[in-house]
C-alpha cells in the first residue's frame, strides 16, 4: 500500500474544544505510573475534551486498563492518536463507552504528556483535528 493510500485510510475527528468535569486529571496524577506503563508516557495530569458532530465508538483493539489491575472500580480503553501531530492518546471509560458515564460519545477525551489548552492557547469553541493512529 502506497503511503498516500495510507493516509487516505487514517481516521480523522475534528470536533469542538470543550469544558470537562476535571476529574481525569486527578485519576491521571493518582495512576500516573499504570498510565506510564500503558502508554509509554508521562501523562499531564488532565485531558482535553473534544466534541464531535456525530458519537464515536472507540475500536475494540484499544489498550485496556482493566480495573482489576490497580484495585480501582473503572475500567478505561486507550487509543492512540495525534494532535497537532503529537503522540496523545484518547481515553474513555467503560461507563462513557457504554452511555451510562458522564460524556456521552460525542466526547473523546485526549490526554498527553502537556497542557494542551496552554502550548496551543486553545479555548472552549476552538476546532481541532485528532487523527486516530
Amino acid at each position: 500500500m502506497s503511503k498516500g493510500n495510507k493516509e487516505r485510510n487514517l481516521i480523522k475527528l475534528t470536533g469542538k474544544v470543550v469544558s470537562g468535569l476535571g476529574n481525569y486529571s486527578y485519576w491521571i496524577e493518582k495512576y500516573q505510573s499504570i498510565y506510564y506503563e500503558k502508554t509509554g508516557m508521562i501523562l499531564f495530569p488532565g485531558t482535553l475534551n473534544v466534541e464531535l458532530n456525530e458519537p464515536y465508538n472507540l475500536p475494540s483493539n484499544t489498550i485496556r486498563l482493566e480495573k482489576e489491575e490497580y484495585g480501582g472500580t473503572v475500567s478505561v480503553s486507550i487509543l492512540p492518536c495525534k494532535i497537532f501531530g503529537m503522540k496523545s492518546f484518547i481515553l474513555r471509560t467503560d461507563g462513557n463507552a457504554n452511555g451510562t458515564g458522564d460524556h456521552p460519545k460525542t466526547i473523546i477525551e485526549i490526554a498527553t504528556d502537556i497542557k494542551l489548552r496552554d502550548k496551543f492557547n486553545l479555548k472552549d469553541g476552538d476546532l481541532v483535528e485528532v487523527v486516530v493512529i
